[in-house]
């Protein structure tokens, strides 16, 4: 068994992306600025945000933390994000979801300004990504795109099966690894929970993506031999031997399937650092763009 290690993967790309910036300043470009929008005070989007301030330190990017109280109206959301599409010193921002009840999450999504979108959640950006055209990604789907890059697994005429169908996970997975592309060129299978049969359709995959949001899901007999696991899931489960009181698990038995895969992601430390680092590089692709450089 190989692990996937994100973590290490994450700090390998943000090295090189650190010597590109470092560079690009030198060469009389701006320096590339990340601004993050947290509605409310929910505790894990605020650690997520504050993951993302410190790796765009990391590699000499500028970041700005954008904090509005959980009562802001949808109208004046969405005035304050007409103000960051218009901002030239704003490269890319996100709008950290999940947002309170109510604002319609998708009139804040399809309001940011595409070239800005560095979540890749636009249906601008999802439609020139369905067509193979130049796009900003959705930043976990590039995350795994670039894990099984980096980690030299091969994915031309494999079986990959992923579960869940989420727009910011599932669907667009499905759609980059059947492209024709470097990393692609699967044959796809996209299961959810109404998916009949599902054990048989996933001891079938070569490589195995899962997004479900179901602590612990996947089971050995779930998995043939030498099988790719991608867990993209991260959940609480009550551990009173732990300080806190819980820890963190994905949506794959982690320690029962193990030994029957070739390659796995941890969880913590797989797919979570990609998602971050991936939205470092969307922000950068969207300086280089302007500038007419790529």
């Amino acid at each position: 068994m190989s692990l996937i290690d994100g973590r290490k993967t994450a700090e390998i790309i943000k090295n090189q992306l650190k010597v590109e910036i470092e560079e690009w300043v030198k060469s009389g470009h701006k320096k590339p600025h990340l601004a993050a929008v947290l509605v409310g005070d929910n505790v894990a989007s605020r650690s997520y945000i504050r993951t993302k301030i410190k790796s765009c330190e990391e590699v000499g990017m500028a970041s700005s933390f954008i904090h509005f109280d959980a009562q802001i109206s949808e109208d004046q959301l969405l005035v304050e994000i007409d103000k960051l599409n218009s901002n030239p010193d704003i490269d890319g921002f996100i709008v950290q979801l999940p947002v309170p009840d109510h604002i319609d999450e998708h009139k804040i999504i399809q309001r940011i300004d595409p070239k800005k979108d560095v979540d890749g959640f636009h249906p601008v950006n999802l439609g020139k990504m369905m067509l193979g055209l130049p796009a900003l990604l959705p930043a976990t789907p590039y995350g795994i795109l670039e894990l099984l890059r980096h980690h030299n697994i091969e994915t031309s005429g494999k079986h990959c099966v992923v579960l869940g169908r989420s727009n910011i996970v599932g669907t667009p997975v499905s759609i980059l690894l059947s492209r024709k592309s470097d990393v692609g060129n699967c044959t796809v299978t996209l299961a959810h929970s109404r998916t009949k049969n599902l054990k048989e359709i996933t001891l079938l995959a070569d490589i195995l993506i899962v997004a479900l949001g179901i602590p612990e899901f996947v089971s050995p007999d779930m998995i043939k031999e030498d099988c790719v696991i991608i867990d993209v899931g991260i959940n609480r489960k009550d551990d009173p031997t732990r300080k806190r009181g819980y820890r963190l698990v994905g949506d794959v038995d982690y320690e029962q399937v193990v030994d029957k895969a070739s390659h796995i992601t941890p969880v913590p430390g797989g797919v979570g650092p990609m998602t971050v680092t991936c939205l470092i590089l969307n922000t950068f692709k969207t300086v280089k763009w302007n500038a007419g450089a790529e």
